[in-house]
């Protein structure tokens, strides 16, 4: 068999596998203050544990400073002050899930991070009327689980601090 063909056979065998996964519908899942959160998985770089974190002088108040991801100055924003939430108690500490927007590294700083949910995306509804309007200029819409609900967040919006 020539080069060329087993080049193929490789290319055909990963275009099937590319098509059995469906991105577009699979979402990583987080928990802040007790709400089920997602991001599209394309969108997220890594789920990492608690790290340290350097603060920034003058920063602001979503800002928690700046953490060293091998060599990689990534900005950690604290998703509960994001989401005017209170902040974490009882000394626990947050996990982290790396998301890559416009060229740039950022830590999402989450309660606790869930599995990836696959969902269809004809589900996706639109955030309630009742929702906080500060909650749904960040939110791309709402799924609903078995007994709660899902609530997509928009990576773009959720990192615009203007």
């Amino acid at each position: 068999m020539s080069q060329a063909a087993t080049l193929d056979i490789e290319k055909a065998a990963q275009d099937g596998i590319a098509n059995q996964l469906d991105y577009a519908n699979q979402y990583v899942s987080f928990f802040v203050d007790g709400q089920l959160l997602g991001i599209p998985v394309n969108a997220v770089q890594e789920v990492l544990n608690p790290q340290a974190i350097s603060p920034v002088p003058l920063a602001r108040p979503e800002i928690s400073g700046l953490l060293n991801l091998r060599g990689q100055i990534v900005t950690a924003v604290n998703l509960r002050k994001r989401l005017g939430l209170p902040e974490l108690g009882d000394g626990r500490q947050s996990m982290n899930v790396v998301v890559r927007h416009q060229d740039e590294s950022f830590s999402l700083r989450v309660d606790d991070v869930g599995d990836v949910i696959n969902v269809s995306g004809e589900d996706l509804q639109p955030a309630p009327a009742t929702v906080d309007a500060h909650w749904k200029s960040v939110t791309e819409g709402v799924f609903r689980l078995e007994g709660r609900l899902f609530i997509i967040l928009n990576v773009a919006s959720l990192l615009n601090f203007r």
